[in-house]
């Protein structure tokens, strides 16, 4: 039988098989020597039982997979920002847009809130790049239309600094839910993490939503050598303009005849973008291929 896992907790990954029936089933004891682990999203084979529990036996191919969240098969990486609190540091959204595309996912930018804060300064910035962008309002509803069809067929992880809005948009989306969310910190300017693991929800027959933990889970192990090797290629707005310049090898940071800094002069390519590349960049920069985790 094959089933998706929709949710991973202590050990146990729950299984929706193709006719709707969830199994609690613990994985064969082979992927743990082969060092693989399954993820939610994963589409697998699995060994049901009468009682409802059963075993994963095999991981069917992966489109992709992140290891924190630990999640696979994402078609969409949806950003959620703000302008109110908690205001965005435009880097995160970098970071995680770098790594999206990296692994063959759509970005999709949601700057919610916008009943408190319309975001200008951060929909000014992500207006120049192919990313999509929506002003939403979880508190009001606006946006929410546009949200769902832009959801529609696919499977997306919601991601954002805590306190930003995942939960609150998921129980609009789909009331009912009943996802737990949290108050906003006046003190410390972030909201208490409420979503502990990784789990899909169904907005319909077609569309799975991934609510995942915050930014801070998604850490350096996927800022890696192939991140590194292909840095300006996840910075979409670079792209008309990598065979341009004046020197093959060209960092992007510096050099004279670059053709990325001429149009970060002309105003093409945003400023802050560009500052995100090139700390990325040096982040990067130490790294060798000896030290990559196998």
């Amino acid at each position: 039988m094959e089933g998706r896992i929709i949710k991973a907790l202590s050990g146990f990954y729950y299984v929706k098989s193709e006719a709707g029936s969830v199994y609690t089933c613990r994985a064969k004891g082979r992927f743990r020597k082969e060092g693989v682990s399954p993820l939610v999203g994963d589409r697998v084979r699995l060994e049901p039982m009468d009682d409802g529990s059963g075993t994963v036996a095999e991981i069917l191919p992966r489109k992709n997979a992140f290891d924190r969240p630990p999640v696979a098969n994402l078609d969409q990486i949806v950003i959620i920002a703000s302008g109110a609190i908690p205001v965005t540091d435009p880097y995160l959204i970098d970071r995680m847009s770098a790594i999206a595309v990296l692994k063959g996912c759509e970005v999709l930018l949601l700057l919610n809130k916008c009943d408190l804060d319309s975001a200008d300064a951060l929909y000014d910035i992500y207006r120049a790049t192919p990313f999509k962008l929506l002003r939403v309002s979880a508190e009001d509803g606006s946006g929410i239309e546009e949200l769902r069809s832009a959801l529609s067929g696919k499977l997306s992880a919601f991601t954002g600094n805590s306190g930003v809005g995942k939960s609150s948009l998921l129980n609009c989306l789909k009331p009912g839910l009943a996802i737990p969310t949290g108050e906003v910190s006046a003190a410390l300017g972030r909201g208490r993490h409420t979503t502990r693991h990784t789990e899909l929800f169904a907005l319909d027959a077609h569309t799975l939503i991934a609510d995942t933990p915050g930014f801070s889970s998604f850490e350096t192990t996927e800022l890696n050598w192939v991140l590194k090797q292909h840095l300006p290629e996840t910075f979409p707005e670079f792209a008309p303009y990598l065979e341009h310049c004046r020197f093959s090898g060209c960092s992007h940071t510096k050099e004279k005849g670059c053709a990325v800094l001429e149009q970060l002069a002309a105003g093409t390519i945003a400023k802050s973008r560009h500052e995100s590349y090139v700390r990325l960049y040096e982040e990067l920069k130490p790294l060798q291929e000896w030290q990559i985790k196998k």
